[in-house]
């Protein structure tokens, strides 16, 4: 049997050995963390450390960090419209057109009180466009990622800050895809809040976090509630291992970061150098700033489910720029916004690397895709 080639890290990294030996050792702790005996104090001090090691990664206030069940958990509860800054709500949420539908979902904003700010040709959002939606209405709470999961674009979140916080609004983030790949700290960033989440950097599935960075903020009731876990904020009975697992993934993460940054950077010009070789290929994003590790590409002629399934018969992992539901192939929303034709976009195929991806694996794409593309492509 072949070796496989993983290359769907922006959907989730490998487990690091120092994610996989803290959820080892926090397995063998039975005390609950809300318990005040000594096996709960064991399981506190596990949760406690976790938390002081994401904030660490991040440079925000250990007290900051709110653990949840993952992003989408953390992005639901920071969209909600009981949120104020000196005494004033944000009674309206505005969102960039290419977010993560957890967040195009609205949390719990009323439809009539969503407005969708719209991106460049580049899929970088429009800031005179956003600066155009707040001038009326009211504050609002803005949510803009910091990098794309698709496109790998990076957003002008220092900028976008700015022209939020002088409309008096407030700022959410979802820093889900740059976390571990990019520089990422909230002292600089301007933001208020930021969703993280561990699997994307090498931690367990099911666990993120809610960074809640301006302090003067006034917190609504929580999403979940019932308990008094996370100081009130996040009621249940804290995930231990996986806690544990994403403090130490995002602690190896900071360390390493800046080389595994430069490594992946690497493969994507040696990969994109190798599609130029295809003539007609597309690559998405190119004029603006993106994350080290991802490519969006696109064939005319070649449908992107049809490629994905051919490739993963050949031992290689990667996805589609299109999101299935209810057995339909749709074409991307980012690749919609950017202003892609639809027959392009339905070919989009994204191939996204981490740490451990090694220079054969790229040149093992590139010679499958050189024998596939001739054979997948309609005349």
């Amino acid at each position: 049997m072949f070796t496989r080639t993983y290359l769907d890290w922006n959907a989730t990294a490998p487990l690091r050995a120092e994610a996989r030996s803290a959820v080892s050792s926090a397995l063998e702790v039975s005390g609950n963390p809300s318990s005040v005996h000594t096996e709960g104090r064991a399981a506190r001090k596990l949760v406690e450390a976790a938390r002081a090691q994401v904030a660490n990664a991040i440079g925000a206030k250990i007290d900051s960090v709110v653990f949840t069940s993952g992003g989408t958990e953390a992005n639901a509860q920071a969209l909600v419209p009981s949120w104020s800054l000196a005494g004033y709500a944000c009674g309206r949420l505005v969102v960039s057109a290419i977010e993560h539908p957890s967040v195009l979902a609205g949390g719990r904003f009323a439809t009539p009180d969503m407005l969708q700010a719209p991106v460049t040709s580049d899929g970088v959002l429009d800031l005179g466009k956003l600066r155009g939606l707040l001038r009326t209405g009211g504050p609002a709470l803005v949510s803009v990622m910091l990098a794309n999961n698709e496109t790998g674009a990076i957003q002008p979140i220092a900028e976008t800050a700015a022209i939020v916080h002088e409309a008096g609004g407030i700022l959410h983030v979802d820093g889900v895809q740059a976390l571990g790949r990019i520089p990422l700290n909230v002292a600089t960033l301007g933001a208020d809040l930021v969703t993280l989440s561990a699997h994307k950097i090498g931690g367990p599935k099911g666990v993120g976090a809610l960074v809640v960075c301006n302090a003067n903020l006034q917190l609504p009731p929580a999403l979940i509630r019932g308990g008094g876990q996370e100081r009130s904020r996040r009621a249940g009975t804290e995930n231990v291992a996986g806690i544990a697992g994403f403090g130490a993934a995002a602690a190896a993460s900071a360390i390493k970061g800046p080389s595994e940054t430069k490594h992946m950077l690497r493969l994507r010009d040696r990969l994109e150098a190798g599609l130029a070789a295809t003539e007609g290929v597309t690559v998405f994003s190119t004029a603006a700033a993106r994350l080290p590790n991802t490519t969006l590409f696109a064939l005319k002629g070649i449908r992107a489910e049809t490629a994905v399934i051919a490739l993963d018969l050949e031992g290689i992992a990667v996805s589609s720029g299109a999101a299935c539901s209810s057995g339909k192939v749709q074409p991307s929303h980012v690749l919609a916004a950017m202003g892609v034709n639809e027959e392009l976009a339905r070919g989009a195929i994204r191939v996204s690397t981490g740490y451990a991806t090694k220079e054969g694996d790229i040149d093992r794409i590139l010679e499958t895709w050189r024998k596939l593309s001739g054979v997948l492509r309609k005349p």
